[in-house]
């Protein structure tokens, strides 16, 4: 079992595995020396299908956050899974990308965003399933009115048959980490339990994630459903079983690549240079172009785009091999760009930004 410990140089909690006395921090590089105590409980709660973050010590809940968490913050990911059957092109494209338009477009500094990819030479950056859940962690830590919290994955998503009857269509929705073959999928469950429900009153998180069935990937309350006409409705999935999958009272809005039963392209058909995540490129095309002025026109941009170069995409093979392998089911339909929140909204008068 793997224990959480306070970085001694900017107090972002990190996982050390067992048996281990120093641990050295992704975020300021400082090297913090401790004696593994006694190990948590397990992620998966005993005699539950619900995922909880592990307790936390104390120190946790420091008064004030690390000096790397500004007012913004974010956590971007791109696997390409290289030199596996499951290969991308365009999933780093998709993580520098992001990162440009945070930096310059919306005045994220550079020391609030940590980046997972497959190209970092630091072991700690690494897109792992450890390193990725640290990295959720992170995110949130002293998280508090105000702040504004970006979390963007692209790569593989999948799915895995859900048995406690909280999903409208039986299935969870799974994040791939590089060795997801290895160490396991990362389910939604968790994803919300870990960035949805601490965020408080006054704090916002938007989630862009570029992967194969990830329109639920967040396990929001409320899916926006929009046609091509540009009407809406927002569709309730609230589980049927009563638990909570809002947040503590902040903000949450997820931009995904696609339907739960749909898969997502990694193409060049869209940017005509280079590889890069479909759904990834529409947006920040969108944004670019102007058509970033609320949620509502900047799904219809997408879904607009995306529409338009269908013919070039598709389905992308790899993707739904993948899907086949993972879930044993049947490839899926066109993307179509998906808005989730915790709670509707007018999505043509609500102003976007970050």
């Amino acid at each position: 079992m793997m224990m959480l410990v306070d970085c001694s140089g900017c107090r972002t909690p990190l996982q050390l595995p067992p048996g281990a006395k120093t641990i050295r921090c992704a975020v300021c590089h400082a090297v913090t020396r401790v004696a593994p105590p006694p190990a948590p409980p397990p992620y998966l709660q005993p005699g539950t299908s619900q995922y909880y973050p592990p307790p936390r010590p104390s120190s946790y809940n420091h008064p004030s956050p690390p000096p790397v968490h500004g007012r913004k913050r974010a956590v971007i990911i791109g696997i390409c899974y290289r030199n596996s059957r499951n290969e991308l092109k365009g999933c780093i494209n998709d993580a520098k990308c992001m990162r440009f338009l945070l930096v310059n477009r919306f005045k994220f500094p550079t020391e609030s965003i940590l980046m997972l990819t497959e190209e970092e030479t630091d072991p700690y950056r690494i897109p792992t399933k450890h390193n990725i859940r640290m990295a959720m962690y992170w995110l949130v830590q002293g998280v508090q009115a105000g702040d504004s919290l970006v979390f963007h994955f692209s790569g593989h998503g999948s799915q895995q048959r859900n048995y406690t009857g909280d999903e409208v269509d039986g299935y969870d929705e799974t994040l791939c980490p590089l060795d997801f073959e290895a160490q396991g999928m990362i389910v939604d469950d968790e994803i919300n339990a870990t960035i949805v429900r601490p965020l408080p009153t006054g704090a916002k998180l938007h989630a862009i994630i570029d992967a194969c069935h990830s329109g639920t990937m967040l396990d929001l309350p409320y899916l926006c459903r929009m046609e091509r006409t540009g009407r809406y409705a927002w569709e309730d999935h609230r589980p049927r079983s009563g638990a909570w999958k809002g947040t503590s009272g902040g903000e949450v809005i997820s931009f995904s690549g696609c339907d739960d039963d749909q898969t997502a392209a990694d193409t060049d058909s869209l940017s005509k240079v280079t590889s890069t995540g479909a759904m990834t490129f529409s947006l920040i095309q969108a944004i670019e172009r102007g058509q970033g002025t609320t949620y509502g026109s900047i799904l219809n941009a997408m879904k607009s785009s995306i529409r338009n170069s269908d013919s070039d995409l598709g389905g992308g093979l790899v993707t739904s091999l993948l899907t086949m392998l993972v879930t044993g089911g049947s490839i899926g339909t066109r993307q179509e760009p998906q808005l989730s929140a915790n709670e509707p909204f007018d999505v043509y008068t609500k102003p976007f930004s970050l």
